[in-house]
């Protein structure tokens, strides 16, 4: 399939650049700074340099596409996830592309009963408050869509290995959970996500 990556140059979006040349897709990846991805080079790799904050580069780079997936990142701020978002999600429907994969954050929506008091009250409630409301804005937007959507929610990332052994689609009251994922399993589980059809439309966690 061709794809194309917003948030290619972030810890996520390389994990499913990797993985998806890997798999033979053909890959757009579409960033701020092409040079931060200079060392993958591949024969099925495009560098597109464009600010996700601009809708005119954005739609630029959207046509003859087959899928669309999202792991745009920033920090503790709260702008670029859902301002971003909203406009590859016009991108997308003026071009007639439908699938998108988007990873969120466990902890969303009703997700976050699947949480503990650290990750509740502490880091979202306070530290990282302004990009889980960022997040929470995001997943309103895809929401809103007509797209044939897939909102990805993770846990807290880790530098594992990719092991394709991780819980997903649980619901929200397990509380048997580690709280954590690896950048490597979780771009398996978005990859996983252009063959099934099993989370259209649906906002699975994946955890340990």
């Amino acid at each position: 399939m061709q794809i194309i990556v917003f948030g290619a140059s972030g810890s996520v979006g390389k994990k499913i650049v990797a993985q998806a040349l890997g798999m033979d897709h053909t890959v757009t990846a579409f960033l701020r700074n092409p040079e931060s991805l200079s060392e993958m080079q591949h024969r099925n790799l495009k560098l597109v340099k464009g600010d996700v904050l601009n809708a005119a580069s954005v739609e630029t780079a959207m046509p003859h596409h087959d899928a669309v997936f999202c792991a745009l990142g920033d920090g503790r701020k709260g702008v670029v996830r859902a301002e971003g978002t909203r406009n590859i999600i016009r991108a997308m429907e003026k071009n007639g592309i439908r699938r998108l994969v988007c990873q969120t954050t466990l902890g969303s929506g009703e997700s976050r009963e699947n949480l503990n008091f650290f990750w509740r009250t502490i880091m979202f409630g306070a530290f990282l408050k302004k990009a889980y409301l960022d997040h929470e804005l995001q997943e309103k937007y895809i929401m809103q869509s007509h797209l044939d959507w897939t909102i990805v929610r993770p846990a807290a990332f880790t530098d594992g290995e990719a092991t394709g052994k991780f819980k997903h689609g649980f619901s929200n009251s397990e509380k048997n959970l580690k709280l954590k994922i690896s950048r490597s399993d979780l771009a398996i589980f978005m990859l996983q996500q252009l063959k099934d059809d099993t989370y259209l439309r649906k906002c699975p966690g994946i955890s340990y």
